[in-house]
């Protein structure tokens, strides 16, 4: 009889960066369901105390950590942190991102480009460096970059953002290949448009709303738990045999939006 996969996280050491609100925080309810013990991340420690007060309620067990990823040594401190404190690390979750520029690419700042770019690719970068010497002495483990459909396609007002997260997508292809060997699993995910803070310059106002979701064909936008399952589904056994992948989560946006927005 032919065993059905496992999406069982008893025993596994997640972190998830940005993990206080939206996207991060139901990856971290999912995880912590599933039987992971889950440390997430933030710059600012009021976020971190109210998420992990929230969090703790279910009781599982999460460990809260202000760290910055755009900061090397408060990354480092993450990750030591979490493996002193659960002993390991095996799942990591890069979904801190930031953007302060919104309107046309060539009126962006060199500013800008610095900030989401450190942020959004580097952060990214800094993180896996930190966790996969620890993923190694767990015998493998599972490494999911948040990317975003802007990194498949422009999205208006956010081109130096799309280019940070194309550039995600091909981080997490070179480095799955490279770490196959390892037994590290390393993939991506592409939300489309997500209710969550970050995006409430868009679903705020009604007449963005209307334009934003008239390009998706489920007309609406997601909610974050609706992201966390791709997750769960990638920090699992059951993926074992996928890496280098970008999975979407966008209601169809990428392969219909532009045929029912016309």
């Amino acid at each position: 009889m032919t065993a059905f996969p496992d999406f069982d996280l008893t025993g596994k050491v997640a972190i998830i960066t940005g993990g206080t609100r939206g996207i991060g925080l139901a990856i971290a309810d999912a995880f912590l369901a599933a039987g992971a013990r889950v440390a997430i991340a933030s710059r600012k420690q009021k976020n971190v105390d109210a998420a992990v007060a929230r969090l703790s309620q279910t009781g599982g067990d999460v460990l809260g950590v202000v760290a910055h990823t755009g900061d090397q040594q408060e990354v480092e401190t993450l990750a030591t942190r979490t493996a002193d404190v659960f002993g390991g690390v095996d799942i990591l979750v890069n979904n801190a991102a930031t953007n302060p520029h919104f309107g046309p690419l060539l009126t962006a700042e060199e500013s800008h480009w610095d900030k989401i770019l450190d942020v959004n690719v580097k952060g990214y970068f800094r993180m896996i460096k930190a966790c996969v010497p620890l993923m190694q002495e767990r015998g493998g483990g599972k490494i999911i970059n948040m990317a975003s459909i802007a990194g498949r396609m422009p999205l208006p007002g956010m081109g130096v953002y799309s280019v940070s997260k194309a550039a995600v997508i091909m981080l997490t292809e070179a480095l799955a290949v490279e770490l196959a060997a390892m037994n590290i699993q390393v993939n991506a995910i592409a939300p489309g448009l997500v209710k969550t803070k970050f995006s409430a310059a868009l679903w705020q106002n009604p007449q963005i709303y209307q334009a934003v979701t008239k390009t998706i064909p489920q007309h609406r936008m997601a909610e974050p738990e609706e992201i966390a399952g791709i997750a769960l589904y990638l920090a699992s056994a059951a993926s074992a045999f996928t890496t280098g992948a970008t999975i979407l989560v966008d209601g169809g946006q990428v392969v219909g939006g532009a045929h029912i927005g016309g």
